[in-house]
């Protein structure tokens, strides 16, 4: 297989697929996103890596596979045409993994809950608005304890806890003034930790606990630790049904117990970018090779469909 990794040409991640792409016979090239380009004329449609090295570019097209890695911030033009190519290139018969409508997901946090909610899964009460006075009703509602999270974002970097109501007003107004969305999530008081389910193709690859470092953030990026764990069923049935309404065929699934009652969960994430250094550390899977795998699975079923 010819594979594109779309990521940080510096990531670990992106070392990791392509060292398992070529422990197993395949071509991989690694790209980032301000990369892309795309040229439509009258008879044919082709997109390309064009960076400034290869004077013509490298056609995508070609390539059997994509693997985004990552989703990095740009304006809502840029995350458009971002979306547009992953899907032009899917319906080119390109893999794109995870798929244009996963991807939209993982950007979108208020796209994922209300999903979620919507199939009446357990998620936190969360508000989404644009303005500091609706922000504050929401703040009020809510119990006056609240998470504050940018609308895009990962790794925990951005998130905020607010309790006193005059911060919160001045929070909520310096984020009006950005223009930016202002979206809240009632603060669930939990033991330290959360759960992190690794799921690929509707399997579980493993589970970790993640124990936060003096923070209510457990990031494993905000020197957070983790530890094996063995997911219980109900916890797998709620990651495995998450990943399915969003689409997402690789995953990172998180969940949250109250402190109050820690037999009951709270689904707050699903990633579709998910990172797995520290689940590896713990868990002794070598996940980058089970990606490739499957991507070999999946284009071997593609190619033995009949036309």
């Amino acid at each position: 297989m010819r594979i594109a990794i779309l990521g940080n040409q510096a990531s670990w991640y992106c070392k990791q697929l392509s060292q398992a792409a070529s422990a197993r016979g395949h071509e991989s090239i690694n790209r980032e996103f301000h990369d892309l380009s795309s040229l439509l004329t009258e008879n044919q449609s082709e997109l390309f890596f064009q960076n400034g090295v290869e004077s013509n570019g490298i056609k995508l097209n070609p390539f059997d596979c994509l693997i985004i890695r990552t989703m990095p911030p740009g304006s809502l033009e840029q995350v458009i045409f971002r979306m547009d190519l992953l899907a032009q290139l899917e319906h080119s018969g390109v893999t794109v993994f995870n798929g244009p409508r996963s991807i939209e997901c993982a950007v979108d946090k208020y796209l994922t809950t209300s999903r979620l909610a919507a199939a009446g899964l357990p998620v936190p009460a969360t508000a989404i608005c644009e303005t500091s006075e609706a922000a504050m009703q929401h703040f009020e509602q809510l119990g006056g304890d609240v998470v504050v999270k940018p609308l895009f974002g990962s790794e925990g970097r951005g998130i905020f806890r607010i309790s006193d109501p005059d911060l919160a007003y001045r929070s909520f107004r310096t984020l009006e003034r950005t223009q930016a969305v202002i979206y809240l999530q009632q603060y669930i008081s939990h033991p330290g930790y959360d759960l992190r389910i690794l799921i690929l193709n509707g399997n579980v690859i493993g589970a970790i606990r993640r124990h936060g470092q003096n923070d209510f953030r457990t990031n494993l990026s905000r020197q957070g630790h983790a530890e094996s764990y063995q997911p219980t069923d109900r916890e797998v049935e709620l990651a495995l049904r998450a990943t399915e309404l969003t689409h997402t065929e690789f995953g990172g699934v998180d969940l949250l117990s109250p402190s109050q009652s820690p037999a009951d969960h709270y689904l707050l994430e699903v990633n579709a970018v998910p990172g797995w250094r520290g689940f590896q550390s713990v868990a002794k899977v070598d996940v980058a090779s089970l990606v490739i795998e499957y991507l070999e699975q999946k284009r071997n079923n593609v190619s033995s469909q009949p036309l």
